[in-house]
């Protein structure tokens, strides 16, 4: 099963999560082990779901497209 990660860097270290699966966050020291990490709660997560949930994760389709916008001007 193929899933997607994002991970933020920010001043306490590394914040994992994946949006197909509503509350599965980790975190880590550096941006291997919050991979490792949230691949490890991924994998629970998962386990933890009945067999009609994992059917319909599945069935979806998820895409990650990065996107330009133009900055607010200050009023």
């Amino acid at each position: 099963m193929q899933l997607n990660a994002i991970i933020e860097k920010d001043e306490n270290g590394y914040f994992a999560y994946i949006p197909e699966l509503r509350g599965c966050l980790s975190q880590g020291d550096s941006f291997e082990e919050a991979l490792q990490n949230i691949r490890e709660a991924a994998q629970l997560y998962v386990e933890s779901m009945n067999e009609e949930e994992k059917t319909s994760l599945m069935a979806k389709s998820f895409f990650i497209a990065p996107i330009s916008i133009q900055p607010l001007k200050a009023i």
